[in-house]
């Protein structure tokens, strides 16, 4: 098959090693991930992995049939901009025919593509394969999900979904993360993105009237302190962590409220308060204000009555200052070992260790469906704040495990991530909400805790 003559794009050319309309005769290598099917015919996504291009192809035709490309810069929701790529025609006495070559991402604008195939019969329908990429910045199973994950990096607002706030900040820190275990520094841009855009939203210096949204992003910027050594990510830390000080009042004897307009003593709020002073404590040098402020908080969670008989932490306290048996999310189960492994650091105490691993076992049996992680009532949606909640969970989990010297928690991370990788990942390394697999969507909630996930289970 010989390479069809050069047509318009649907857009303005991309370039980046190479630029859009390139020969496939000059691709080193060609890999076929995805292909569809219409009236006889096939229509094949074709891949340059090494120059990070693609083209597409269709064949068992006739003259008139149609191929091209369609390109997507946010995991195949939308493709104005980036449709008919390549549109070419089967020439007379033909059966198939090719595109030419097209990028798949758009490195000058920070743009993290997918490409489809599309084909169209002469005078028929049109079919398109599965939307697919190269294995640039996804050679390994994190690297892509973290790929994937940055499809959904809203480059205006520079929060993840468009205007995710709390779950931004857990989907930034998952990406920080894997920078740090994967080595590949391809999306340490979005960390001064992030920061530089919405200092100033809301409360300013990422605080609100939610006290866990502010631990949550207090928490990411103390992985960005860590990762990149800019002192501005520890102030603002810092900032979170005493906007949250604030917030502690007498009610049911102490700790953090979740909302400044109410008094309601919930898990999460205070899970994320003591991991976030005692990490403060630690990288600020002769700090004693963060230290107590850790001490004071662990001795009031640990009798507030949360803890439930089964070593499960439930979701708050009701009016009576009593557990209020809401369901046990995965979420207050693993941020509290992250907490308590942090705290660890801060005070040497070894029961602290005892306590998080006697939570730690609880949890990896109790929330296990057939041998898989599983939230309580869990849901078929990526949207919301529930897909967000497994990925805080076995981030905590894996802190946990990489403090134990016999890291007893790395048979279940691994078996979890091995079964997320085979039955709930499509063509993209987009991942839905059942680690076991099943019906559902994919949205950035899921793909954020799966990252978490592939990085607990390779760390």
């Amino acid at each position: 098959m010989s390479s069809p003559p050069a047509t318009a794009a649907a857009s303005a050319a991309v370039c980046n090693k190479y630029c859009d309309a390139r020969d496939p005769s000059l691709s080193p290598q060609d890999r076929a991930p995805v292909t569809a099917a219409v009236a006889s015919r096939s229509i094949v996504l074709h891949f340059d992995d090494a120059d990070a291009m693609g083209w597409a192809s269709i064949d068992n035709g006739g003259p008139g049939d149609r191929v091209w490309l369609d390109r997507s810069m946010d995991g195949g929701r939308t493709w104005a901009g980036g449709s008919r790529l390549g549109d070419t025609a089967v020439p007379s006495g033909g059966r198939g025919w090719r595109t030419q070559m097209f990028n798949v991402d758009d490195w000058n604008t920070r743009g993290v593509g997918a490409l489809r195939a599309c084909g169209q019969p002469a005078g028929g329908a049109i079919a398109c394969t599965a939307w697919a990429r190269t294995t640039w910045n996804a050679a390994g199973r994190s690297t892509a999900a973290a790929t994937s994950l940055m499809m959904s990096f809203d480059r205006s607002s520079k929060l993840f979904g468009g205007n995710g706030w709390w779950t931004s900040a857990n989907a930034l820190t998952a990406v920080i993360d894997n920078i740090r275990i994967s080595g590949m520094g391809s999306y340490r841009y979005a960390i001064a993105e992030v920061y530089d855009k919405n200092i100033n939203a809301q409360g300013g210096q990422f605080r609100n009237e939610y006290l866990d949204d502010t631990g949550w992003w207090g928490l990411a910027w103390i992985e960005a302190y860590d990762l990149t050594g800019d002192r501005r990510y520890l102030d603002t830390a810092r900032a979170d962590a005493d906007h949250m000080y604030a917030n502690w009042n007498n009610t049911c004897g102490g700790g953090v409220r979740w909302n400044s307009n109410g008094n309601y003593k919930n898990a999460i709020t205070n899970e994320l308060y003591l991991r976030l002073t005692s990490a403060l404590h630690n990288r600020i040098p002769g700090d004693t204000t963060y230290l107590n402020r850790a001490k004071s908080e662990w001795n009031w969670f640990k009798n507030s009555g949360m803890i439930n008989g089964d070593h499960l932490i439930n979701d708050g306290l009701n009016d009576s200052c009593v557990n209020n048996g809401q369901p046990t999310w995965t979420y207050n189960q693993g941020v509290i070992l992250g907490a308590l492994t942090e705290f660890h650091r801060a005070t040497g105490d070894s029961a602290l260790l005892t306590t998080a691993r006697q939570l730690a076992d609880s949890s990896t049996v109790r929330l296990q469906t057939n041998g898989v992680l599983r939230e309580p009532g869990e849901g078929d949606s990526c949207t919301g704040d529930g897909p967000s909640f497994k990925g805080a969970y076995v981030r905590g989990l894996g802190a946990l495990n990489r403090q134990l010297s016999d890291h007893p928690y790395a048979p279940a991370l691994t078996r979890w991530a091995n079964s997320a990788y085979d039955h709930d990942r499509n063509a993209l390394d987009q991942y839905g909400p059942h680690w076991s697999g099943g019906n559902g969507t994919s949205d950035y909630g899921c793909q954020q805790s799966v990252l978490d996930l592939l990085n607990a289970a390779t760390n």
